[in-house]
């Protein structure tokens, strides 16, 4: 048991449900380094780390926003309401704006990184669940084992990949970040996450958050910030982001 930030966390580093995993791949655990107090009502459809603050993007039909917070304490710094009638899903940071799906309307918005102004609506041809980018690419998922390439100016696709592990496709791709040239995803309703080649579609590993799922529920946001080398964790209405630090699982 450790404390952080003035409370205990029990850090749970068996593999729960690994029959999920295949001995092909590197499996990891995580330590966690910090854990920052976060809003437990934010139902988190995609994460971001920019500028020194978290960008959220949040769902539920009436209540999805686009919101800014500061990482150490949480409290909010902006926040954009969506029309009524969207269901907010993932979030990523391209060049001076902010991205956001929605979930069934095959609608995006686009907002000015600054002000959080909507700018721009756009098209696209499939369910919205996540979404982030290479550099000069959009990544986006829809719930399958697809991901499909955007191009970042015009929003027209441009190519897909299927990710697959050695047991065949890995589907209900969700929330996304790219890091050092690698698609971390989430998978809807699992306690993992899969590290994969945006070449191929190639699963390069899986990391097992089981512990904080135990704790906190359900899993869905993952952010970077490449600066510092730190990797961010949470999920729908978990009380608490978390910094944590890989470490490879012996087999």
């Amino acid at each position: 048991m450790k404390k952080i930030n003035g409370f205990f966390i029990i850090i749970t580093l068996a593999l729960w449900g690994s029959h999920a995993f295949t001995e092909t791949v590197p499996i990891y655990t995580y330590r966690v380094i910090n854990a920052y107090p976060y809003d437990a009502e934010a139902f988190t459809q995609g994460l971001v780390f920019a500028d020194g603050y978290l960008y959220e993007g949040t769902g539920i039909k009436g209540a999805s926003t686009l919101r800014k917070a500061k990482l150490e304490t949480g409290g909010l710094v902006q926040i954009h309401r969506l029309p009524k009638q969207f269901f907010g899903e993932g979030v990523t940071i391209y060049q001076n704006k902010i991205i956001q799906l929605t979930w069934r309307s095959r609608m995006g918005f686009v907002y000015d990184r600054q002000s959080l102004r909507l700018v721009r609506r756009f098209r696209y041809p499939t369910e919205g669940w996540g979404i982030t980018h290479d550099g000069k690419r959009l990544i986006m998922s829809d719930g399958t084992a697809t991901l499909y390439f955007f191009d970042p100016e015009t929003f027209k696709q441009i190519g897909h990949i299927q990710v697959c592990d050695a047991k065949g496709p890995v589907t209900m791709l969700n929330e996304l970040e790219y890091i050092r040239g690698e698609i971390y995803a989430n998978v809807w309703k699992k306690n993992y996450i899969a590290r994969i080649t945006p070449q191929t579609g190639t699963v390069l590993g899986w990391i097992d958050l089981g512990g904080l799922c135990r704790w906190n529920g359900v899993l869905n946001g993952i952010a970077y910030d490449a600066e510092h080398d730190r990797l961010f964790v949470t999920g729908k209405l978990w009380p608490y982001i978390y910094e944590i630090k890989l470490i490879p699982q012996k087999q």
